[in-house]
């Protein structure tokens, strides 16, 4: 496939995306009660949230399809993004940190990136169903797409955004989005700040199995894992990759004595394996029943503040934020201790103490309430408010491309997953390097500035070599993350 970290291949994505097409109308003549709600396959947590919003919406008797956005992305670029932003996150923390910040800073989008979202519109529009009556995006790229439709009139059903993140990056606020649902005043009073009109707080989604566990189920949890009955349990996980200095983080849990480590790697098995050369006894990979393992803990230490924060809120267990990722594992940390239901962490020598009184003390039982307060207004929520907006709409026009674009040719037309092998290693980092440049551009697009646009441009791009061995060991000023492990 043409190499996609190349000028020439960016700009024919951005033409064809810019070409204008024919946009007719059809129409339904009732209320619809069809949902397609839009996510995207980066970590675990924005589909996690769509699964939920899902099985909400299907219970009150609506129709829903899910789609992936990085599917609706041509030339595979989706998977160019998603493996480009993994190792981001696993090789170059840092890079990560300097484009999310100067994409919160900046305002405007560069037309590269831009046009590179563009791309997903028209399938966008070829995936919905005629008779939808409401879509939903549970990531920000999709948002951004969702409010670009709506603002050219090419889309009358009404759009919402879901907020996973207990903080509100400016990627999360499209212009063009109708509703955006927040899990808790804090973000909701973020998003307001960066524009969003129309913000609703209405609690977080979470799967039911995660509830308040009595003294036998905790103790059947603890027996299904092969954990110890009576002794204190920190719950150590760190998303569906694994990311961050985790193996740093459970040797400090174990050495500080407040709880024993269990640690739960996601995807990430070779660092399930390290951690149990290291000692950590109860260490796994990914895990189909987290319920469970919640159920058996006492308490949860984090470092993105996603899903698995609000899962374990609806669990009754208490979170205390540490050592968290780059970017929004930072703000997410302070909104959350903003609100109340989660300690930050800062300094390690405050590990042993803070833990401490949030297994056993005052603390611990006042984030409890707060995480379970969250979810206090029953049969009240997200999915009520989609419902409703989806029975209440009239005749929707949903306006469809008339020209799809010409199926691909060549090497791009090969099956997922195959691809020409790299003829070197060097070859192979350049490749490597190309996807994460690729990854940057698209994430900055999402938020609504481009690299090249924010003066970070140059500089990432450069950074991304360095970071990958292509001029120097280590980029000057890089913080290094002790006891990372990839």
């Amino acid at each position: 496939m043409p190499h996609l970290g190349s000028t020439v291949h960016l700009r024919a994505l951005a033409a064809a995306a810019l070409r204008p097409r024919p946009v007719p109308v059809s129409r339904r003549a009732t209320p619809a009660e069809r949902v397609v709600i839009v996510s995207a396959s980066i970590g675990a947590g924005h589909d996690g949230a769509a699964r939920e919003l899902e099985r909400r919406l299907t219970a009150a008797g609506v129709t829903v399809d899910r789609y992936d956005l990085l599917d609706l992305l041509p030339a595979r670029l989706g998977r160019t993004v998603r493996d480009g932003y993994h190792r981001m996150l696993v090789r170059a923390p840092w890079i990560y940190q300097r484009v999310y910040s100067s994409t919160e800073r900046a305002g405007g989008g560069g037309p590269l990136a831009r046009a590179l979202l563009r791309t997903a519109e028209n399938r966008m529009l070829d995936a919905l169903p005629a008779d939808t009556g409401a879509v939903v995006s549970t990531y920000p790229g999709a948002s951004r797409v969702l409010g670009s439709l709506r603002l050219g009139g090419r889309l009358d059903a009404p759009v919402f955004t879901y907020l996973t993140d207990f903080s509100v990056h400016p990627l999360w606020v499209a212009e063009g989005v109708d509703v955006h649902l927040a899990a808790h005043a804090v973000p909701a009073a973020q998003a307001r700040a960066l524009g969003a009109r129309d913000v609703r707080v209405g609690g977080p989604v979470a799967d039911p199995r995660f509830c308040p566990a009595d003294a036998e189920r905790r103790l059947a949890a603890r027996a299904r894992f092969g954990l110890p009955a009576d002794t204190p349990l920190a719950l150590l996980v760190a998303g569906s990759w694994g990311v961050g200095p985790v193996r740093q983080v459970a040797l400090e849990l174990r050495d500080c004595g407040a709880a024993v480590p269990v640690v739960v790697c996601g995807r990430n098995e070779a660092l399930a394996e390290q951690l149990r050369a290291d000692g950590i006894e109860h260490a796994y990979g990914w895990v189909d029943d987290m319920p469970g393992l919640m159920h058996a803990a006492d308490v949860l230490v984090q470092n993105a503040g996603g899903l698995t924060s609000l899962e374990a809120f609806a669990a009754g267990l208490p979170v205390a934020s540490y050592r968290c990722i780059p970017g929004h594992g930072l703000t997410n940390a302070a909104a959350l201790d903003e609100a109340g239901v989660a300690a930050w962490i800062r300094d390690p020598d405050q590990l042993k103490d803070v833990l401490g009184d949030l297994i056993d003390g005052p603390r611990g039982l006042l984030q409890r309430e707060a995480g379970r307060a969250l979810f206090a207004a029953a049969g009240a929520g997200p999915a009520d408010e989609i419902a409703r907006a989806c029975r209440a709409t009239g005749p929707v026009p949903i306006a469809r491309g008339l020209d799809r674009p010409p199926p691909p040719s060549g090497p791009a037309a090969s099956a997922p997953g195959t691809a020409s092998a790299p003829r070197g290693p060097r070859r192979a980092v350049r490749r490597l390097a190309a996807s994460m440049a690729v990854a940057c551009v698209v994430w900055a697009g999402a938020v609504g500035t481009a690299v090249a646009t924010t003066g970070s441009g140059p500089g990432v791009i450069h950074a991304i070599g360095h970071t990958l061995d292509l001029d120097d060991d280590v980029h000057p000023g890089a913080p290094q993350q002790q006891g990372h492990h990839s």
